[in-house]
C-alpha cells in the first residue's frame, strides 16, 4: 500500500496568504511517501520553494516523492492530511470567499489541488484526516523501533485545540492518557517569553543557545508565577504573565544589544520548561511502568531539554523524532494510516532521515558546472574526502553536497557546511563567511560512533545520537581541544556518524583523523541566514557563489570561486520568482511630499522584502528567463554606470534569495528553477 502524508496549506505558489484570514498563518509544509510502513521519499517544500517554514501547498514536495518511484497521485493508496476533517473544513470556508474556487470543504478543494498537480482525478473517499497529535506521535512511535512506549507530543498549539498528548502507545494502539489544551501550550508560553528577547516563532532555538550564558536564579522567582505545577503530573500556565516583564527588565527590540538581563531570562526561561516537562514525565513514568519514552512536537526540538531527560535517568530508553515539527507529521500520518491496515508489521527503526532530492551522478554534475564555468573552477578528484579533509584540517570552510537530502531542520552530512572543530575562532569566522548571525549560537560536531565515549559523557539513557537531538556533557580534558564545537557551559549538540548508513561522511571524518586525531568535524547547515538549507546541486553553488566559504565539494568535484568583475554578472539571466511579486506604490512621507517606493516581495509575510530602485524594478518587470541582465539593461537604455549599480543590487537580491540569476538559458518560471 502507497501512502502519501502531507502538511501545511493548499495555497499555490502565486497566491497571497496575507490576503486571507486564516487566522494564523501555516507553516513548514512537506511531502512523505510510505510503502507498507517504509518510507521512500520525504520533503519539506521549503528546500525546494526555498522560503524557510513555507506553508504552501507541498506540490514540489508532492512531485519529488512521485518521481522517486514514477508514479503519479492515480497510484496513490491513501493521502494523509495531518488535522481532523472538521477543522480542515473550516480552513477552507474561512477563505470561501477570496478564492476562485467554489470548492466548500477540504475534499472536494484537495480534489481539486490534486488535479492541477498532476491532472488525476483522486477519489476523494481515498483522502484520510488524522488529528494533528497523533500524527506526531505516531512519527515517533513508529521510528522509535518501541514495541511499547510512553509517547508524549509537546507544540504550540493545533487547530484541534491541543497542544500535546500524552500516550501509553503499543503498536498501532495509542490509548490517550492526558490532552494539554492550547491554553497551557508549552510552545505558545515559550514564545511569549522570547519576545521580551526580540525573538518570534522560530526564533526558540536561538534562545536556548543563549541560556547558557545567563544564571537562571535571576528570574527564577518571577517565572515561577508564570506556571504551576499540580498533582498528576499535570501543570497551568499564566500566559498574560509575560507581560509583566515589561516592568522589571528592559525588553529587547530585534537586532538590538543583548545584555545580562536578557542572557538570564533565557537561562530562567530553560529552566523553567524543563522543570515542567520532567514533572510531567515523572509522574507518567512512574504511573504507567514505562521505560521507553518517544517524544515529538516542535518543543521536542529542544535540545537542551532532552538532554536533561537522559541524564534523569527516567527512562531506559529515549527516542526523539527528529522532523518533531509540524512537517514531521506528514511522516507521522502516513506511517499511522498505513501501519492501521497493516497492523502485524515489526515496528521500524528510524535507520536514517536521507530521504530527499538526489544529486547527479558525475557526468551530470559536470555538465551543471559547465554552466558555471565563468564563476567557478572545478574538477574530479580521486578521492574527494582524502582532499577535502586536508583542506579542513589545514583551516579552510567548505560546502558538502552528497547524496540524497535530509528530511527535516539539520544537516547531517549530505547538505551542510564543515569545518575544523578545534580553533575556537572557527565559531566567528563560520558567522562572518556565511550565517551573519548571533555570534553566541554554538555548532554542532559530527563525530564518528566509534569515538563518541571518549569525547562525550553518555548517560545510562540509550538514546539514538544521530540527529543532532541532544546536548551532552563534553568531557573536562576535551573541552580545550574542541574549541569551535564546545558551548559556553561545557556541552555540545552532536551526531554521532555511521559508516552503515552514511558511508562518504563517514570516510571524511575518518580522513580527518588520520590527519589530526580528532574524529571530528563541525557541521552546520549548508545556507545563507535568509534561506532554507540547499537542496539541489545548483542551490549549493549558489549558496557558495554569494557567500564567503573557501571551497565547495560536490560528488566527486572540487568546485573553487574564480575573480569575477561587474561584466560577469551582467551576462547572467535574472528570473523572477512564482511565489513573489513586484509592488510599487505611491505614498507620502510625513512631511506630505509624494513618495514612490518600488518592492519586491515573496507571498509569505513582510520578512520576504526589499526595497529596489526603478532601474531595477524595470529590469525585474521585463525578466522573460533568457535575456541577461546587460541586454536588459541596453533594452531599456541604461547607461554604463546605472548597469553596474544594476549588478550591484541583483547580486545582493540574489543573496536575499528574492530573485534568481542563472547562466542565460530558457529557465523554467513555474517553480523559479533552472
Amino acid at each position: 500500500m502507497l501512502v502519501l502524508g502531507l502538511t501545511g496549506g493548499f495555497d499555490l505558489p502565486h497566491e497571497d496568504l496575507k490576503v486571507f484570514d486564516y487566522g494564523r498563518i501555516l507553516h513548514d509544509s512537506a511531502a512523505v511517501l510510505v510503502q507498507d510502513g517504509v518510507v521512500i521519499a520525504g520533503a519539506e517544500e521549503e528546500r525546494l520553494n526555498r522560503v524557510k517554514h513555507t506553508g504552501k501547498a507541498p506540490i514540489q514536495a508532492i512531485l519529488l516523492c512521485l518521481r522517486k518511484r514514477n508514479l503519479t497521485l492515480a497510484d496513490i493508496d491513501k493521502v494523509v492530511i495531518t488535522t481532523r476533517e472538521q477543522e480542515s473544513d473550516l480552513y477552507v470556508r474561512d477563505d470561501f470567499y477570496y478564492r476562485e474556487s467554489l470548492c466548500k470543504n477540504a475534499r472536494e478543494m484537495l480534489v481539486d489541488f490534486f488535479y492541477k498537480v498532476d491532472g488525476t482525478s483522486f477519489d476523494p473517499d481515498n483522502i484520510v484526516f488524522v488529528d494533528h497529535h497523533i500524527c506526531h506521535a505516531a512519527s515517533a512511535h513508529m521510528m522509535s523501533g518501541f514495541d511499547r512506549s510512553l509517547t508524549v507530543t509537546i507544540d504550540g498549539q493545533s487547530q484541534e485545540g491541543y497542544a500535546g498528548y500524552v500516550i501509553s502507545a503499543e503498536g498501532t494502539d495509542f490509548q490517550v492518557l492526558d490532552r494539554i489544551d492550547n491554553e497551557n501550550s508549552l510552545g505558545s508560553f515559550y514564545i511569549s517569553v522570547i519576545r521580551m528577547l526580540g525573538y518570534q516563532q522560530h526564533d526558540e532555538y536561538k534562545v536556548m543557545g543563549l541560556a547558557p550564558y545567563g544564571d537562571p536564579s535571576k528570574f527564577r522567582r518571577m517565572l515561577k508565577k508564570a506556571y504551576m505545577l499540580l498533582p498528576e503530573g499535570k501543570f497551568k500556565l499564566n500566559m498574560a504573565w509575560s507581560t509583566a516583564l515589561f516592568d522589571f527588565m528592559t525588553p529587547r527590540k530585534k537586532g538590538g544589544p543583548i545584555t545580562q538581563e536578557h542572557k538570564d531570562l533565557a537561562a530562567s526561561l530553560q529552566e523553567a520548561l524543563e522543570t515542567i516537562v520532567l514533572h510531567m514525565l515523572t509522574h507518567y513514568r512512574q504511573v504507567t511502568g514505562h521505560t521507553k519514552l518517544a517524544m515529538a512536537g516542535g518543543v521536542a526540538h529542544n535540545c537542551s531539554m532532552n538532554g536533561k531527560v537522559l541524564y534523569s535517568g527516567l527512562f531506559d530508553e529515549v527516542f526523539v523524532q527528529p522532523a518533531a515539527h509540524d512537517a514531521g507529521n506528514a511522516l507521522g500520518g502516513a506511517l499511522f494510516v498505513s501501519n492501521k491496515f497493516n497492523p502485524d508489521a515489526a515496528p521500524q527503526q528510524l535507520e536514517h532521515l536521507y530521504w530527499g532530492s538526489d544529486i547527479q551522478h558525475n557526468d551530470g554534475l559536470e555538465d551543471i558546472l559547465k554552466r558555471w564555468e565563468r564563476f567557478v573552477g572545478f574538477r574530479k578528484t580521486d578521492n574527494i574526502a582524502e582532499e577535502t579533509a586536508k583542506r579542513i584540517a589545514e583551516g579552510s570552510v567548505f560546502g558538502w553536497v552528497q547524496g540524497r537530502a535530509e528530511f527535516g531542520p539539520r544537516a547531517l552530512g549530505n547538505r551542510s557546511i564543515l569545518a575544523d572543530p578545534r580553533p575556537a575562532e572557527n565559531k566567528s569566522v563560520i558567522n562572518s563567511m556565511v550565517k551573519k548571525r548571533e555570534g553566541y549560537r554554538p555548532f554542532a560536531p559530527s563525530v564518528l560512533e566509534e569515538y563518541v565515549g571518549e569525547y562525550y559523557e553518555m548517560p545510562v539513557t540509550k538514546a539514538p545520537y544521530s540527529y543532532m537531538n541532544f546536548v551532552l556533557k563534553t568531557k573536562e580534558d576535551k573541552q580545550p581541544l574542541l574549541g569551535a564545537v564546545t558551548h559556553v557551559d561545557g556541552t555540545a549538540r552532536i551526531q554521532t556518524v555511521s559508516k552503515a548508513t552514511n558511508e562518504k561522511y563517514w570516510r571524511l571524518i575518518d580522513e580527518f583523523r588520520k590527519l589530526t586525531g580528532v574524529p571530528i568535524l563541525l557541521n552546520t547547515s549548508f545556507n545563507n541566514n535568509v534561506e532554507p538549507i540547499v537542496d539541489s546541486e545548483e542551490d549549493g553553488i549558489v549558496s557558495f557563489l554569494t557567500t564567503n566559504i573557501h571551497y565547495l565539494a560536490i560528488g566527486d568535484y572540487l568546485v573553487e570561486k574564480k575573480q569575477v568583475d561587474t561584466d560577469d554578472y551582467l551576462n547572467l539571466a535574472p528570473t523572477r520568482l512564482m511565489n513573489a511579486e513586484l509592488k510599487k506604490s505611491i505614498g507620502y512621507s510625513a512631511d506630505g511630499t509624494k513618495r514612490t517606493v518600488h518592492e519586491v516581495r515573496l507571498h509569505f509575510g513582510d520578512k520576504y522584502k526589499k526595497a529596489v530602485s526603478e532601474e531595477v524594478f524595470l529590469v525585474l518587470e521585463h525578466a522573460d528567463g533568457e535575456k541577461s541582465l546587460g541586454e536588459l539593461a541596453d533594452e531599456l537604455g541604461f547607461s554604463e554606470a546605472i548597469k553596474a549599480d544594476i549588478a550591484d543590487s541583483f547580486i545582493e537580491l540574489w543573496s536575499l534569495r528574492l530573485v534568481n540569476l542563472r547562466p542565460a538559458q530558457r529557465v523554467a518560471v513555474l517553480t523559479g528553477e533552472a
